[in-house]
């Protein structure tokens, strides 16, 4: 089966929450799923829901706390890790899905560059399917995506006071 690149950005909720949907699919169709988290760290509602799967492994390559402004010299080496993680796992070709979550985001706190993602993307073998998730997705990274999404927020209860609840946003 061909393998495409697919890309969901935008302000909007829901694009870990598609990625993982992709994932379950995936892993119910008995694919191998590979997803690699960046900025994240911690013991994420779907973290443990997605363990229950043999078939899905989740690494996160994060330090658990938001990146603002300049990244520090420890989100760098993280940010670098799991770049290279991704480009093994990628140049090996054990999984039939790979998501690099929050990719996107990881270019834009310039943990790697555009230019490293776009190179990562011409590194995904003809039979994998990729998924690259988070706003600000560049146009150069939408243009070479074969498939691109992008959520736009409408209206969200987070505007009134509400925080991430366990189970719906963590």
């Amino acid at each position: 089966m061909k393998g495409y690149i697919q890309v969901y950005t935008g302000n909007g909720k829901g694009k870990t929450t598609a990625s993982l949907g992709l994932a379950i699919r995936a892993a119910g169709a008995g694919l191998r799923v590979h997803i690699v988290q960046f900025l994240k760290k911690g013991d994420y509602s779907e973290i443990k829901a997605l363990s229950k799967f043999e078939n899905i492994t989740v690494e996160q390559y994060g330090l658990g706390k938001f990146v603002k402004g300049n990244p520090s010299q420890e989100d760098k080496a993280a940010g670098a890790l799991g770049y290279q993680r991704l480009c093994d796992l990628l140049k090996k070709n054990e999984h039939d899905l790979v998501i690099a979550e929050e990719g996107n985001v990881a270019v834009m706190c310039k943990l790697f560059s555009e230019q490293d993602l776009l190179a990562l993307m011409e590194l995904k073998p003809a039979n994998m399917e990729l998924v690259i998730t988070g706003r600000g997705a560049t146009q150069s990274v939408m243009d070479r995506a074969d498939l691109v999404t992008e959520m736009k927020e409408v209206k969200h209860y987070y505007k009134q006071g509400v925080m991430a609840r366990v189970g719906i946003e963590k």
